[in-house]
């Protein structure tokens, strides 16, 4: 991948204070800010669907209706609206590195993820797009392992960005190998 493509930021650019944190001073990979957009839509559209269908509810039921689903749905309204208001937060917090012998992949706000992918382990990486993000030119990449609790996917990379790490994964990946 080339250097001017990728966005980088000095690691870790949250909640590394503690002693041993990976790769302290290394530069992580950042996905594409534009990204936050199609996230913040997702969440939006959500609220809108909650929001309907409190309008059905009300409009339906009336005065019938016990008030345990009128709270509720305030409630989920609510969470979705302050899921919205991270969405910037939440996606500059996803980044990743390659290292010499896996790639690093972290995420999280509050409750940070950070997932080492070892290349020789990788059976398969893919290169995705929903229609919001072939609007806005990213993609995801997905990555499947021997361990299937890994589930790492990497949103929000420019396609081209994508389609190079895809490439450069894979070539890591068959030259790491091992008794698979």
């Amino acid at each position: 991948m080339d250097e001017t493509t990728a966005q980088h930021t000095t690691a870790p650019a949250h909640g590394g204070g503690e002693p041993g944190w990976p790769n302290r001073g290394v530069a992580w990979h950042r996905v594409s800010p534009s990204y936050a957009w199609a996230d913040l839509g997702l969440n939006l559209l959500l609220v809108l669907v909650a929001a309907a269908a409190l309008v059905v509810l009300t409009l339906v039921g009336g005065r019938e209706v016990p008030l345990g689903p009128y709270i509720g749905l305030g409630v989920v309204i609510a969470a979705l609206l302050v899921n919205a208001l991270l969405a910037f937060r939440r996606v500059r917090a996803i980044g990743y590195i390659l290292r010499e012998d896996d790639l690093l992949f972290r995420r999280g706000i509050l409750f940070e993820r950070i997932v080492a992918v070892p290349y020789g382990r990788l059976q398969l990486v893919d290169v995705t797009r929903g229609p919001l993000l072939r609007a806005l030119g990213l993609a995801t990449l997905k990555f499947v392992t021997a361990s299937a609790s890994t589930g790492v996917q990497l949103p929000g990379l420019r396609l081209e960005d994508a389609e190079a790490l895809r490439d450069r994964l894979v070539e890591l990946a068959e030259t790491r190998r091992s008794g698979l």
